[in-house]
């Protein structure tokens, strides 16, 4: 079994609640089990800072699957709860936002499939629920561990606590 983590937002309607399901579904689903979580953060959106603000959290889950089958359980969740993707190139508010950070050890880099996460390096969102969870961990392309890669970021976005943790 593999361990990876996801890192799930949501900054449309019951937020806590849409990540909490996607939590639900995901274990549901049979091919991944909750290891722990994170707390769950209100994070200022990133790369949009005129979207609504974010409850992020990140989850550690053990699967049988292999990244591409991951991802494709990822993706079916976020259409099942109703997220719409459109071909915008800009950041839009979504119902769910489910996304792999890490499997592993391993560096993937297909068109649509990219492990660990090209850009965790530069978001506090996601950054700071893994050090939670995983402090010390050496991302496996900067040699560095997380908690450097948090220490070097250019631009500090806004992560608040939020209070809970994702019910598991």
């Amino acid at each position: 079994m593999a361990i990876a983590y996801l890192c799930l937002g949501s900054n449309m309607g019951d937020k806590v609640g849409y990540v909490q399901r996607a939590v639900k579904m995901l274990t549901e689903s049979g091919m991944v089990t909750i290891v722990r979580s994170s707390a769950l953060y209100e994070t200022e959106p990133w790369g949009n800072h005129d979207l609504d603000w974010f409850v992020n959290a990140v989850i550690e889950v053990k699967t049988k699957l292999s990244p591409r089958e991951l991802l494709d359980l990822c993706k079916n969740t976020e259409i099942q709860m109703g997220r719409v993707k459109t071909n915008s190139e800009k950041y839009e508010n979504r119902i769910i936002d489910i996304d792999i950070l890490f499997y592993g050890d391993m560096i993937i880099d297909e068109p649509d499939l990219k492990i660990p996460h090209p850009h965790l390096h530069e978001r506090a969102f996601a950054l700071v629920p893994l050090l939670e969870l995983i402090p010390d961990y050496e991302h496996p392309k900067y040699k560095k561990s997380l908690l450097q890669l948090h220490e070097e970021l250019e631009t500090l976005d806004d992560v608040f606590l939020y209070g809970t943790r994702v019910d598991i």
